[in-house]
């Protein structure tokens, strides 16, 4: 009870902060924003995957729901007027392969949905799904971002 709770708490918050920071940032802030929270939510998930800390099923699942809740929203986020500017990292082949990019993300969101409803409570049960969500990751930034 307390970890669902926590999600659905995590969830609104994550909800409002979009809706509140909508009108006051351009859509490359805005994807730049969500990034820095699943750079927040994956730091954890890492440690525990590597052994440096203990795994804590009610963290991974937060961290699991922030991937998911950003991937439904990032999609939305590359307007053709976002092609440029404030640091963006948005590679060209976002809008050359909109339809490829489109597919990385649902493969993203399917493999953070997985995650949560699967709900590991073991990091034997956690770790192929971590592994799903963090593989869709940089198979998106393979080819759809520009590193520095």
């Amino acid at each position: 009870m307390r970890a669902t709770l926590r999600v659905v708490t995590l969830g609104c918050v994550l909800s409002i902060a979009g809706f509140a920071t909508a009108d006051d940032h351009s859509p490359i802030k805005q994807r730049q924003d969500l990034m820095q929270d699943t750079r927040k939510a994956a730091s954890p998930v890492g440690k525990m995957l590597r052994g440096d800390v203990e795994f804590d099923a009610d963290v991974f699942l937060e961290s699991m729901n922030v991937f998911l809740t950003v991937g439904t929203q990032y999609g939305d986020l590359f307007p053709d007027d976002s092609r440029f500017g404030e640091g963006t990292e948005a590679a060209p082949a976002i809008w050359s392969d909109r339809e490829g990019f489109n597919k990385k993300i649902d493969q993203w969101v399917t493999a953070a949905r997985a995650a949560v409803d699967a709900a590991p409570t073991t990091l034997d049960d956690a770790r192929p799904l971590a592994g799903q969500v963090l593989r869709s990751c940089k198979g998106c930034h393979d080819g759809y971002r520009i590193d520095d």
